[in-house]
């Protein structure tokens, strides 16, 4: 069995969208952030950092989206998510991901506190406005990431861009806008928002 620490208020999001798109079997032990549930002894024994998403497979732990993201298309192939390690696909595929984990969401983070921004030289994604140009010139070149067919990657850059949009810390380019809705309609977005809907409802209810 397949678990997944989350919060449907949090970047957990897009594992489950992941989950979902598997079609595979897993439970959800969900945390709240209000009750400290993401600092307990316990969890902290699972994750030091006291993050999520954080996902227990076979006994072995896997954090980090990205890491998450790799470890479930590869591991359950024939939902088709991820190009095979020899498929030509397979280094730009491998590219977004980690161009999401090393260079988006830092850049995100210090736009968003607005951090004066380093040289180019010594910054590990150079500026953010070229991050989000970068994006924005493959959005443009195709309906997903890597074209034609939408991939695992797709999935976390589609739930990320929703909340990076939401609060305003990217901006609703057209390029951006038109991409997150054709991620948006895939099945799998479509139930785990409803499953997270309805967790975040329960959830709500128990701390009142």
């Amino acid at each position: 069995m397949i678990t997944l620490y989350h919060n449907p208020q949090s970047r957990s999001s897009g594992s489950r969208v992941l989950l979902e798109a598997l079609g595979v079997d897993y439970a959800v032990v969900p945390l709240s952030f209000k009750a400290g549930e993401t600092r307990t002894p316990e969890f902290l024994a699972i994750n030091p950092l006291g993050k999520l998403p954080t996902l227990v497979h076979d006994g072995a732990v896997v954090t980090e989206q990205v890491a998450i993201t790799i470890y479930l298309a590869d591991r359950f192939p024939a939902a088709g998510l991820a190009p095979a390690f020899d498929h030509p696909l397979r280094g730009p595929y491998l590219r977004w991901l980690a161009f999401y984990g090393a260079c988006f969401e830092p850049a995100l983070v210090d736009h968003a506190y607005k951090r004066a921004p380093l040289e180019s030289s010594g910054s590990p994604y150079g500026d953010y406005d070229t991050v989000i140009q970068v994006l924005v010139d493959q959005l443009s070149r195709g309906d997903y990431l890597l074209g034609d067919t939408l991939t695992a990657a797709d999935l976390l850059w589609g739930t990320a861009l929703k909340w990076t949009t939401e609060f305003g810390i990217v901006p609703r380019l057209p390029a951006i806008t038109a991409y997150m809705a054709r991620v948006a309609a895939h099945p799998a977005v479509v139930r785990a928002g409803a499953l997270d809907a309805a967790l975040a409802a329960e959830m709500a209810t128990a701390s009142d």
